[in-house]
């Protein structure tokens, strides 16, 4: 799989139909089905999908409040991980946001993958979350903070 082969685009309909039934077994419960038509049709929000030769292989969902994102998540489908379609999916989201102050996130502090590949684009920690997931794990805080 070509990293730059990996096309991204707003998430129509469409696409989330076609991932309904594979959401859990290739995606983990990140997300639901009702989770993410919620989130398409939020005046906030926009769900993004990453697509290889024409199959979706990702999605992402960013939140704008006043002039920061809300980075709600990126997910790859769990038989193409490890070939940067999180790192294509970050790069589209920072450009996207190219014109806001910044991009917020939380993420598991168990989830060293997602933690190093956020630090990887300058993501800077700015808070911690303590038993925030299920009452066990923290939550990082992390801030990317952009030039306008």
């Amino acid at each position: 799989m070509e990293k730059n082969k990996i096309e991204i685009s707003v998430m129509s309909i469409n696409d989330l139909e076609s991932i309904q039934n594979i959401l859990l077994d290739s995606f983990d419960n990140f997300w639901s089905y009702e989770t993410l038509l919620e989130e398409s049709h939020s005046q906030l929000s926009t769900i993004f999908v990453a697509k290889y030769n024409n199959e979706i292989v990702g999605f992402t969902g960013i939140k704008k409040i006043c002039d920061e994102a809300e980075l709600m998540n990126i997910v790859t489908r769990k038989d193409c991980r490890h070939y940067g379609i999180a790192s294509a999916t970050l790069e589209y989201i920072i450009s996207f946001c190219k014109n806001l102050s910044c991009i917020n996130l939380e993420v598991n502090s168990e989830n060293s993958i997602a933690i190093n590949l956020y630090k990887k684009y300058n993501f800077k920690q700015v808070g911690l979350r303590k038993k925030y997931y299920n009452n066990i794990d923290d939550a990082i805080l992390m801030t990317l903070k952009l030039n306008r």
